[in-house]
């Protein structure tokens, strides 16, 4: 840590003085007088000398809490059949595998499909443990909430260092409540899960002027996912903007290792898109490169050109950019920490994938912490300022943030736990696991795609009625191949699941059931039993299979 590192560090946690007042410096008389001390502004704002047991212990009381609270919606969502195949039950067979030591191949993905070959995220491997401990879909969904929670400590713990423990219980609050947390908490499990909490760190690092100890926390979103290559960068370039005045830590200048850390991450996720994923990925090339290719415009130059009107149309990516934003009341753009989301929102707002640019899913959870560091950073600017009105605009902007997050919180999905649907098991979900039971362990199974997660822990399960199909999901003007797993289980009507509509997919009813009557008068598949919309086949012997086609 360098010397103005270490300065600033007491500074903030004790005051300017840095003795009591009256105490005679070395070699001054004693009767010298001393000038009064400045009063310390009035309210939570006064920081604190030596943290208390129980300051030190809000943090992870909060994280306790949020992870109980994600829990409770993740699993609630998974007993009532919201959790889906794609995705809970893509990540839960790469975990599985990984658990068994094998390669993280995916057949809900395709046959033979290596997840590796889709994102770059070997870091999930640190869940097989857990999971080979506890095979269940919940053993993931648990693991995500507790990530999620995790991310609270660094902050809370900043801002109880910078602003006061009350302010921290509103940060804590208002990064709990956000809604792209909310979002990813009640959305199966994503790798994601494992960048945010790196990243809270990270940030946390930043803001004390502690470059190596950020490097450390940042470098591993490598090994989360091709992109957090691009955000480790930001960092770097944080860290070479910043710190380029500090003196050397560890035998390394800040600018120098903000400048290696930019290029390692711009390295990585070079590697990782070029190199590695083609190698993984059963076509040869990047799964994902098509969403931010040439566009509309025709030409690579022609769509750099277009790129900052391109960011903001529709009208969609333009919200999602001021609500990404708005859990901070804005304030976070004041930071330059904010910087660090340009790299996640750029990707974002410029793919041709329509669902990268709203709110659902878990696009925006890497972004929470970011928002957040940036609301802090900019409020403890305030809080050290000589400015007369500072305590009281740090206090005006903390009841602003907290009441833009009581605002946005009926509107996402943790408001789903005051909703008397959460908690009424239905008709139709009792008829699903009736159904469900009657498959035996370890068998083939293609599953209707919110009936996959409940299975896959316990069968080999491919999306109904893909088949599967090498992992190509959409393409409606082929035909789709035999038929191999032995069981099909198959809902006609799903009913409505955040951020999903009610609906068959990944094709329309219609083509739905013709696959399912295909099944039977082709394949000689036999009806076991039709409950509520939900159809379980199983398949007959050949012998038979054949006769009762000639038959038909």
């Amino acid at each position: 840590m360098g010397t103005s590192s270490g300065q600033s560090d007491v500074r903030d946690e004790q005051g300017e003085a840095g003795k009591p007042a009256g105490q005679a410096g070395h070699g001054a008389p004693a009767t010298r007088a001393r000038p009064a001390p400045v009063p310390a502004p009035t309210g939570e704002l006064t920081p604190l000398a030596a943290p208390r047991l129980p300051a030190a212990l809000l943090p992870w009381g909060w994280a306790a809490a949020l992870c109980l609270l994600y829990a409770t919606v993740a699993v609630r969502r998974h007993l009532l059949l919201r959790t889906t195949g794609y995705d809970l039950g893509i990540f839960e067979q790469a975990v599985r595998a990984y658990a068994h030591l094998r390669a993280p191949v995916v057949p809900l993905r395709g046959d033979g499909f290596n997840l590796l070959g889709d994102h770059f995220h070997p870091l999930l491997a640190v869940l097989a443990p857990l999971y080979r401990l506890w095979p269940s879909p919940l053993c993931l969904l648990l693991a995500q909430s507790a990530l999620l929670a995790l991310a609270v400590v660094p902050l809370a713990r900043w801002a109880a260092r910078v602003l006061g423990p009350r302010s921290a219980h509103v940060v804590a609050f208002g990064y709990g409540a956000s809604w792209g947390i909310a979002s990813a908490a009640a959305f199966d499990f994503h790798e994601v899960a494992l960048a945010v909490p790196l990243l809270a760190f990270a940030l946390e690092a930043l803001g004390r002027r502690r470059w190596g100890r950020a490097v450390a926390w940042a470098a591993p979103l490598l090994l989360v996912k091709e992109d957090l290559g691009l955000t480790l960068a930001a960092v770097g370039a944080y860290i070479t903007w910043r710190g380029g005045r500090d003196a050397p830590e560890g035998g390394t200048h800040p600018r120098r290792l903000g400048l290696l850390t930019l290029a390692a991450g711009v390295l990585g996720s070079l590697v990782e898109i070029k190199v590695l994923l083609p190698a993984f990925n059963p076509a040869g090339g990047y799964a994902h490169g098509g969403n931010l290719g040439d566009g509309a415009h025709g030409s690579l130059l022609a769509t750099l050109a277009f790129a900052p009107l391109d960011a903001l149309r529709p009208d969609v990516k333009a919200m999602t950019l001021v609500l990404v934003f708005a859990p901070s009341a804005l304030l976070a753009l004041r930071s330059p920490l904010s910087l660090i989301a340009v790299p996640t929102l750029a990707w974002r707002m410029l793919s041709q994938n329509g669902f990268h640019w709203g709110t659902a899913f878990h696009y925006s959870a890497i972004l929470m912490p970011v928002v957040f560091a940036g609301l802090i950073d900019s409020l403890a600017r305030w809080r050290h300022s000589r400015h007369p009105l500072g305590a009281r605009h740090v206090r005006a902007s903390l009841v602003t943030v907290l009441a833009v997050t009581l605002v946005m919180l009926p509107s996402f999905p943790l408001a789903q736990l005051a909703q008397r649907a959460t908690w009424r098991t239905t008709p139709h979900i009792e008829a699903a696991r009736a159904l469900l039971a009657r498959i035996p362990d370890g068998v083939t199974v293609a599953a209707s795609n919110r009936l996959a997660p409940q299975l896959t822990a316990r069968c080999e399960v491919v999306i109904f009625p893909t088949f599967p199909v090498g992992g190509r999901l959409y393409e409606y003007d082929r035909e789709l191949p035999r038929p191999t797993a032995e069981w099909i289980v198959y809902d006609r009507e799903p009913p409505e699941a955040w951020p999903y509509p009610s609906g068959a997919w990944p094709y329309p009813a219609p083509e739905q059931d013709a696959q399912l009557v295909a099944a039977q008068r082709k394949y000689g598949y036999e009806v076991v039993a039709r409950r509520d919309g939900i159809t379980l086949l199983h398949r007959t012997p050949p012998r038979l299979g054949l006769l009762r086609a000639a038959r038909l």
